[in-house]
């Protein structure tokens, strides 16, 4: 119970924002691992059939799925697509998210603190929701294992950038505790990985450069270290870890 082997047959990886960052690392890697993927996106299709094509050479099966994971409807689409084409879904990596702009709270825009919300916090839950009867032993599926992205922001609190974005990641930390405890006898494990100064393109110029002194590590870091990460909590190297978020920061 609570994620099958990756030496199981066909396990299947839904990884949502996959076509670039973390996203896209972490399909490229499990596919390396023997997973078949489905790569969400919402806008760059070019990237993310780039993915897919990088996911076939490796020899396994890619399909890229268009959907805004903010839209009940789109995230219906998204996991009902995945598991018509690979006939199951085993795991499930949450990796959609924005910032917005970066302003103190009195000037930001409320239509993106909705936007930042509804797809950072709203758009988990809703995947979780159509995911889960696909994946529970409750539901005679045969279990797997859930990764959300949580951010080191939850701790650090983004003062004077994105305030708005640390609480909607925080929720992320809460949801990962009550799923984890809630799913266990579904045979569900549900983790969450915070990365921190990751070297990808959601920063504005200059950004890293900025923090980059505050690393006690002394550098950002790569879409692929918060992959591994990923794929530890997704592999049966992590069967009794659930309820945990695994921070991936450098220090920070």
């Amino acid at each position: 119970m609570g994620g099958l082997s990756m030496a199981s047959a066909n396990p299947v990886l839904l990884v949502t924002g996959a076509s670039r960052g973390i996203g896209a690392a972490t399909a490229k890697m499990a596919a390396e691992r023997g997973f078949n993927v489905a790569i969400n996106f919402l806008h760059n299709a070019k990237a993310a059939n780039e993915v897919a094509a990088a996911i076939e050479a490796s020899g396994q099966r890619a399909i890229t799925i268009q959907g805004n994971m903010a839209r009940e409807e789109d995230v219906a689409h998204v996991v009902d697509t995945t598991v018509r084409e690979f006939g199951a879904l085993t795991h499930l990596v949450y990796n959609s998210g924005i910032t917005g702009a970066s302003a103190r709270l009195e000037a930001a825009d409320p239509k993106v603190l909705r936007e930042v919300f509804d797809l950072n916090v709203l758009g988990a839950l809703f995947c979780l929701r159509e995911a889960i009867p696909r994946m529970s032993i409750k539901h005679g599926q045969a279990g797997g294992a859930v990764v959300l992205l949580s951010s080191a922001a939850t701790t650090i609190g983004s003062p004077g950038e994105y305030v708005w974005y640390a609480a909607s990641k925080a929720a992320i930390d809460g949801m990962t505790v009550g799923l984890a405890r809630e799913l266990a006898a579904d045979g569900i494990r549900v983790n969450a990985v915070a990365p921190g100064l990751i070297d990808t393109e959601i920063h504005p110029a200059g950004r890293l450069e900025r923090l980059m002194p505050l690393i006690p590590i002394g550098r950002a870091g790569a879409a692929d270290e918060v992959a591994q990460t990923i794929l530890f909590l997704l592999s049966n190297a992590a069967s009794y870890v659930t309820g945990t978020v695994l921070r991936v920061a450098g220090g920070r």
